[in-house]
């Protein structure tokens, strides 16, 4: 199972393109997997059979798992390591096949992981990391994944209490979560009148009790919606959020906007080379304010903050079910044409969920735009471990008065910044929020 990031801890199968006994090149498509933010195809990197198929469609497997094995074209096939679901003895009839190559031993968190088989494809084998993610070791033997571990320590669970449903007897992440929902069932509830929820937390069985009597389907969580609900609890609860309101002309950034679009370079078809939009000028504009005041342009590191010298700015991207989030990077020195291909290219494979992870993960701040849904303002809650993220909302015309006491219309739209206090204080989100304004009200001085 290869490595997508260094929060992805396992991925799940969905199709297998190749069946035992195949024979592979390199660039077939092997299998598919999905994690919690996409879905993408895992092509062979060497040439061979298709041997054995360790994890089956629909299963679920750790980074680092040996999911299967390609052996070299003179073997048929090669043999289970001793952790690996066990397998038929050949025909004593049968050739003999070629002596597999030993397997990589498993390896505990936090030791050096020992050097692979050169034969085998390295998306099936572990190679030597340059970082281990790999699970941890409980005592015992059993293992548990990365995401297994850090759920049982927010929720209080014991990991020994825990049976194990994963590959190779690992703990992964359901079975902490089946632990948790056993034991808030299990757990005493103190007396209540009929059909009141208790707490912040009642159980699903508790919420379907009050709609008892009204028809409704259930939609369980996949791994996208499940990953929301815990970060954005987890942000809610844990970052100091506060928030500053704004309102900004954008009769400038209007026509800037109209004269580059007509300006654009066409090919022989006549399309034009970029078109721009709204929002595209408003990451240009966001990217120059945080390298205006750097000290905003940071995340939150625990036991310290991290600064940055370059605007990484994520954009969110609604998705079927979700979101996620597309990092346009060093956006500070991209043209606002590159910035606008970039951007609509990303959002088409995000939306079907073709993102590779170093193409969502990361990014020093975000932009939420809703102003397409007539939405005016609204504040958006911060993607940890950033420490801002701008909410956007529609333009609207509405008149203002100007500097000679005189009454005009004008294009306005609403921003609001929300901002994690531990990295951002008052006075330097205001200023940070301000930069924004002007390069907006005066976009040419976002362009020299």
């Amino acid at each position: 199972m290869p490595q997508l990031g260094e929060t992805v801890a396992e991925g799940k199968i969905t199709q297998w393109f190749k069946s035992a006994g195949d024979a592979v090149k390199p660039g077939d498509n092997l299998f598919e997997i999905e994690t919690d933010k996409v879905s993408m195809e895992v092509p062979s990197t060497t040439a061979g059979v298709l041997a054995e198929i360790r994890v089956p469609a629909g299963e679920v497997a750790p980074v680092g798992a040996v999911v299967a094995v390609i052996a070299d074209g003179t073997a048929a096939s090669a043999a289970p390591a001793a952790e690996t679901r066990s397998k038929p003895a050949p025909s004593s009839a049968a050739a003999p096949a070629a002596r597999p190559a030993p397997m990589a031993a498993p390896v505990a968190a936090g030791e050096p992981a020992a050097a692979a088989p050169i034969k085998l494809d390295p998306f099936f084998e572990v190679r030597t990391p340059q970082r281990n993610y790999g699970p941890a070791r409980l005592p015992g033997g059993r293992s548990v994944t990365p995401l297994a571990r850090r759920l049982a320590a927010e929720g209080g669970i014991d990991l020994g209490t825990i049976s194990p449903s994963g590959p190779h007897g690992r703990i992964v992440a359901r079975d902490v979560e089946a632990a948790a929902r056993a034991a808030r069932k299990a757990a005493p509830r103190p007396a209540a009148a009929p059909g009141v929820a208790l707490g912040s937390g009642p159980s699903a069985e508790d919420v379907k009790a009050l709609y008892r009597d009204v028809p409704f389907q259930e939609v369980p969580l996949d791994g996208m919606r499940t990953t929301i609900a815990t970060r954005l609890v987890q942000a809610k609860q844990t970052i100091p959020h506060f928030y500053l309101t704004a309102d900004v002309e954008i009769g400038r950034l209007i026509s800037l906007r109209e004269d580059a679009n007509a300006a654009a370079p066409k090919d022989s078809d006549g399309k034009p080379a970029f078109k721009l939009s709204l929002n595209d000028l408003i990451i240009k504009a966001w990217a120059a304010a945080l390298q205006r005041v750097p000290a905003a342009n940071a995340v939150w590191a625990q036991d310290r903050i991290l600064r940055f010298q370059r605007s990484d700015v994520a954009v969110a991207v609604a998705l079927e079910g979700g979101l996620i989030t597309p990092v346009i990077r060093r956006a500070e020195v991209k043209t606002l044409s590159a910035i606008s291909n970039e951007m609509k290219e990303m959002a088409a494979r995000a939306r079907a969920r073709r993102l590779t992870p170093d193409e969502y993960q990361g990014g020093s701040s975000t932009i939420s735009n809703l102003g397409m849904y007539g939405v005016r303002e609204f504040s958006a809650i911060i993607n940890p471990p950033q420490a801002t993220v701008l909410a956007v909302g529609a333009a609207r015309r509405q008149a203002v008065e100007k500097e000679d006491g005189g009454v005009a219309f004008a294009s306005v739209l609403s921003v609001t910044l929300s901002c994690d206090h531990r990295v951002v204080d008052g006075a330097l989100g205001a200023e940070l929020l301000a930069a924004f304004q002007r390069f907006v009200e005066r976009p040419v001085t976002m362009l020299v």
